[in-house]
């Protein structure tokens, strides 16, 4: 989900630049630069950037300055980790606003929605599932990539969709008309994608997915 800069007190996007450029400080600061050494990684983290700028160059506008379309996130930082798909996700959006397709004060806000907090909540129910789950290969994919992409859109509709209320930005019954009642069929398509390319990437090409070990999740199940 992508909002114009246009819909909020100069203010709030000072807000939004407080949680996104610490964000990016520590995916510099954290990132496995040693990793992009090697030239085939290299290729499969530049490979994301471009799905992910073709992937939200396909977009609905919901209300006036309020975008919607699949994000990907979570297969991103599967892949990549948090700190590269963080970089990733940031890299692509720049490139979506070069475009015209946002207004570039519109980027902090779309950066916190579609990259910062996607990547981030994805890597905390990583490690709840290694912690607790089973280490077999269909709980990586069901709730990793599955389950994980469709409670990611629920959680980031409703923090939207109340901001928006709470601001007084849209009225009520617009938001809930043309986008609470398709939140169900939104949350589907974004669980579908990450899950089906989640498995796809894990059973043909496991080198490029990081947070994905055979012997961690197949060996001896």
């Amino acid at each position: 989900m992508e909002l114009s800069g246009s819909l909020f007190h100069p203010a709030w996007l000072a807000l939004f630049g407080l949680l996104v450029f610490p964000a990016l400080f520590y995916a510099l600061r954290w990132a496995d630069w040693e990793r992009l050494k090697d030239q085939r990684q290299q290729h499969v983290w530049l490979g994301v950037i471009v799905f992910l700028f073709f992937l939200w160059n396909m977009r609905v506008e919901i209300q006036p300055g309020f975008f919607w379309h699949l994000t990907g996130m979570v297969v991103a930082t599967l892949m990549l980790r948090w700190s590269l798909a963080i970089l990733a996700g940031t890299i692509a959006l720049v490139a979506i606003t070069a475009t015209g397709l946002n207004d570039w004060s519109g980027l902090l806000p779309s950066l916190f929605f579609v990259v910062v907090l996607p990547a981030s909540l994805t890597q905390v129910i990583l490690g709840l599932s290694r912690a607790y789950a089973p280490k077999h290969f269909f709980v990586y994919v069901l709730v990793n990539a599955f389950l994980a992409s469709g409670v990611i859109f629920l959680l980031e509709g409703l923090l939207v969709v109340g901001g928006l209320a709470m601001l007084e930005i849209f009225p009520w019954h617009e938001l809930k008309q043309n986008f609470v009642y398709m939140v169900p069929m939104m949350a589907f398509p974004e669980s579908m994608l990450n899950g089906w390319l989640t498995a796809i990437v894990v059973a043909y090409k496991p080198h490029w997915i990081c947070s994905f070990s055979d012997e961690e999740y197949l060996h001896g199940k």
